[in-house]
């Protein structure tokens, strides 16, 4: 099994992709750039954390449009 991400990393990753999605894209790094630019986040692995989980939220959403378009 993987990692558990915790409610408040993806409430916040959410509110956040939902508020700036033209923003952020499938890079990482330039995530953790963004969020910097973004939001004061006091820790630097929260920081990561966020960022991944908005990598995750990108490619489900990009999975759910192809699949609809098939």
């Amino acid at each position: 099994m993987g990692r558990i991400r915790t409610t408040y990393i993806k409430r916040t990753a959410r509110k956040i992709l939902e508020s700036h999605r033209n923003i952020f894209s499938k890079d990482i790094s330039n995530n953790k750039k963004s969020l910097n630019e973004i939001a004061d986040i006091y820790s630097k692995q929260i920081r990561n954390k966020i960022a991944g989980e908005i990598l995750h939220l990108l490619k489900k959403q990009d999975k759910q449009e192809t699949k609809r378009a098939e």
